[in-house]
């Protein structure tokens, strides 16, 4: 199983930024799909999630949303207003079947993870 994250680069604080991640899942629709990020120097952190419906965390609800393609296995994370404290390493992650509020957050209950694609927002 891989799943390849791109659509990442240097844009200005502000801009838009749409990520894209491919998964080689045959049955990618029983998949919950999830984007995590990792500030410099920090811990990894949920950024939102998409199940039978989408979970955000606070620090970006209302500037970014989480998208799927089951017919193309591509999860999207559409990212606008950007700013400086967005800048992080970006990863995907699936877990089989379906995410909850409460377990959408947690790293540890995803199956498979990306290699990360690096944002950096300038101010």
């Amino acid at each position: 199983v891989q799943l390849q994250a791109f659509g990442g680069g240097l844009v200005q604080a502000g801009d838009s930024l749409r990520l894209s991640c491919a998964a080689s899942l045959r049955t990618f629709s029983t998949f919950a799909m999830g984007w995590f990020r990792q500030p410099p120097g920090r811990e990894r952190e949920f950024v939102a999630a998409i199940s039978r419906t989408t979970y955000y965390a606070d620090s970006i609800k209302g500037r970014f949303t989480i998208s799927r393609d089951n017919a193309e296995n591509t999860v999207y994370l559409q990212m606008n207003s950007l700013k400086a404290e967005d800048t992080a390493v970006y990863y995907c992650a699936a877990k089989y079947g379906i995410a909850t509020a409460t377990t959408s957050k947690y790293a540890r209950v995803y199956d498979y993870w990306g290699k990360g694609t690096l944002v950096t927002v300038s101010s």
